[in-house]
């Protein structure tokens, strides 16, 4: 049974044709129609079928789908709704084509599609896509915007994805939204007791004793899942044959370790992306980075990296999400990476990208508000819950002050905490100004946390005056803390050189005589970039510039072993 539900409707025919921001008011670009020497050129790449209405092209769960440009007749688009129902979320005419981001890797495919009357098509095998994507340069653009633009509507219009039931916003229900949001994977939140939420939780028999529940299309429920069960459910995990060697393995997805597999890719290297989480590290929850150079606006981090993990998938890099390195080894002339579920993974050479994990306050009773109004990074979800509240924000660095400026524009006020006289000495200026300037955010200096109170939830805060002694207690429900990290270096063991703080050390300063690369570590063919590396700036930039050279110094040590 088809059918087409009101918000459907609207998202379909009621958008605002001057909302740039929806992609269903783009039509042009979003399901594009291309021209006759266009198709002339793109079916040269593909098989000529002729099909019957109700043919079923690919179904949600598939990996690898085809790629299919329209000739004659049309393709319906839609998602599963349970119980047999489907709901049509668009219908692709003559010379317009199947497709969105998954089409780039081997995920589980978010919709089905099905020919809508008797239709001529082309197909278009995964091998031939990425032979005519990176050969006509041309139509490939045209289909890369449009790809974006779908799973953005996805997003936007919260269509294919799953739900996410919890009676509260609990730290279980944040982990999994953000897991969700930030590997751009379409979810509806339903926290209210309203009749939406009633009908999915009798409809799915979601077991109430044991929330979160995430609901996925086809009804089944998964109760409180761990990431990376719920990483694996939804096929956001690539499959990995460990009897490949990889050229390069990259471990850790954040500016450093993206530029590094998008520059490894696109020059012709086998490359693996090992991370834990998302896409874009700790950058990946900056709200606003506005010193990136070419983004005069601003752009947030995780915008940055969307783009940037598109880039190496398009030039085929693979991306094993949800899975953190926990070993290192040789074996023979490669190195063997065993990841969480005991899987390995094998590489010639290996890119240390992994970062490094945030600092924690000292404070009683600081884990239990972990996820419960302790937070580490500030974004759309995060802000949602401070709406009319005061919060706190801790740290005197970049990512305290654009976290700062970020909620002064959902909470009543933000009041950013630091140890030190002042915050000149570790923020950009513009952000120090801007702070200075704002009614809605007070800089409390020389001050600290010193107690947080609260049964289950957060629910005060008193901080301290270190050089007065004078205490304050506000009501306070979200705290955010941005004080820094320490190297993600743990998992590494004795296998590189490390620094008294567990940086790896590089260069000169690895100990292994006088290496050519300022990035080779103290074993040949290990190669380290970004904040995880020893004496490295701290910066986004500094970091994607990183990734990008060492890829000339890892050709190097290749051609030397060839």
């Amino acid at each position: 049974m088809t059918t087409t539900s009101p918000a459907t409707e609207a998202a379909q025919t009621s958008v605002d044709p001057l909302n740039a921001s929806d992609p269903y008011a783009r039509e042009a670009q979003t399901f594009p129609v291309l021209n006759d020497d266009q198709i002339a050129r793109l079916a040269d790449y593909g098989k000529t079928e002729e099909l019957e209405k109700g043919t079923v092209l690919f179904s949600r769960g598939d990996r690898g789908a085809d790629f299919f440009l329209l000739l004659e007749g049309s393709i319906e688009i839609y998602e599963e709704l349970g119980n047999g129902r489907t709901e049509t979320i668009t219908v692709h005419r003559k010379h317009q084509f199947t497709g969105e981001l998954d089409l780039f890797n081997d995920r589980k495919i978010l919709v089905g599609g099905r020919t809508g009357e008797d239709s001529k098509l082309v197909r278009l095998t995964r091998a031939d896509f990425n032979r005519m994507s990176s050969t006509e340069q041309d139509i490939g653009e045209i289909i890369m915007r449009a790809f974006i633009l779908r799973r953005s509507a996805f997003l936007l219009h919260n269509q294919a994805g799953v739900t996410l039931v919890d009676h509260g916003n609990t730290f279980n229900c944040l982990r999994i939204q953000r897991f969700l949001v930030r590997n751009g994977y379409p979810v509806r939140v339903l926290n209210d007791d309203d009749a939406a939420r009633r009908k999915v939780i009798e409809g799915c028999r979601v077991d109430m004793n044991n929330l979160p529940a995430v609901v996925v299309p086809g009804d089944k429920v998964l109760q409180n899942p761990s990431t990376a069960e719920l990483a694996d459910e939804l096929g956001l995990t690539e499959d990995i044959d460990e009897d490949h060697i990889f050229d390069l393995a990259v471990v850790g997805a954040g500016p450093s370790g993206l530029s590094a597999a998008v520059y490894a890719a696109s020059e012709n290297l086998d490359t693996i992306v090992i991370e834990e989480e998302a896409p874009g590290g700790q950058a990946g929850t900056s709200s606003k980075i506005e010193n990136y150079l070419g983004f005069p606006t601003g752009i947030s981090g995780q915008a940055l990296a969307g783009r940037a993990w598109i880039q190496g998938q398009k030039f085929g890099a693979q991306f094993a999400i949800a899975r953190a390195a926990e070993a290192i080894g040789k074996q023979g002339d490669s190195f063997e990476i065993t990841i969480a579920g005991g899987a390995r993974v094998r590489s010639r050479a290996v890119v240390l990208a992994c970062g490094a994990t945030y600092r924690k306050l000292s404070l009683e009773n600081y884990e239990k508000y972990e996820g419960q109004g302790i937070h580490y990074a500030a974004t759309a979800i995060e802000g949602q819950l401070c709406g009319d509240e005061e919060v706190i924000v801790v740290g005197g660095g970049n990512s305290a002050g654009q976290a700062a400026v970020f909620l002064s524009g959902f909470a009543a006020h933000v009041h950013v905490l630091v140890r030190q006289d002042g915050l000149a000495a570790s923020m950009s200026d513009y952000l120090v100004r801007r702070i200075e300037q704002s009614s809605k955010i007070t800089l409390h200096t020389n001050s600290e946390i010193s107690e947080l109170h609260g049964e289950r939830l957060l629910n005060q805060v008193t901080w301290k005056n270190r050089k007065s002694g004078e205490t304050s207690t506000r009501d306070v429900h979200n705290v955010f803390v941005m004080i820094g990290a320490v190297p993600n270096t743990k998992w590494l063991g004795d296998c590189v050189e490390l620094d008294d703080h567990g940086f790896v050390k590089t260069g000169q300063a690895s100990g292994s005589g006088a290496p050519r690369s300022p990035f080779a570590t103290s074993i040949e063919g290990i190669f380290a970039v970004g904040d995880v590396r020893a004496s490295s700036v701290k910066r986004v930039a500094s970091g994607v510039g990183e990734g990008s050279v060492c890829i000339s110094s890892i050709h190097q040590f290749m051609a030397e072993r060839s």
